[in-house]
């Protein structure tokens, strides 16, 4: 690999998201299903976002949410497989940190399954003392439920 072809770049428009749909099914277990219009618009609510290119090849991936002060979170960090132990994915994390929008950001978040040891490389720890989660319930059921309680409190 010619590191010289490798561009690093946090320009949201220029990605293609065929592409990055592409990297996400050969690079990431965990978004396969993943569709362009959601992907269109988790890039849109995300900054930074990073793409990795070599030449004209879309190669590595990573987005950020943040207040920009107090919390921020590292989503969808991918690199194709032909171009891990690189060091790509390394710059790529990196990147994403030194952004405006995280480089002040007091705690900085990511999940991972299966490369913890990777992020500790970096500077992460583990945190088992604060994850939770909640799955989105919104659908009509959930409103459905709320409704009928409503009702019966009224009555």
């Amino acid at each position: 690999m010619n590191n010289s072809q490798i561009l690093f770049s946090d320009a949201k428009s220029k990605i293609d998201l065929l592409q990055l749909q592409e990297l996400f099914t050969n690079g990431a277990f965990w978004a396969k299903e993943r569709n362009l219009d959601d992907l269109a618009e988790a890039i849109k609510n995300s900054e930074p976002v990073i793409a990795v290119w070599n030449k004209h090849q879309l190669i590595g991936f990573a987005r950020a949410t943040s207040d920009g002060v107090y919390r921020g979170t590292i989503w969808d960090v991918v690199i194709h497989p032909d171009f891990r132990g690189t060091g790509i994915g390394s710059k790529l994390v990196e990147t994403v940190l030194s952004h405006p929008r995280m480089s002040r950001v007091e705690r900085v978040y990511l999940m991972t399954t299966h490369q913890q040891k990777f992020y500790e490389k970096i500077g992460f720890e583990q945190n088992t003392s604060t994850t939770m989660v909640i799955y989105n319930r919104s659908n009509l059921n959930c409103l459905s439920a709320a409704t009928q309680l409503q009702e019966s409190l009224k009555g």
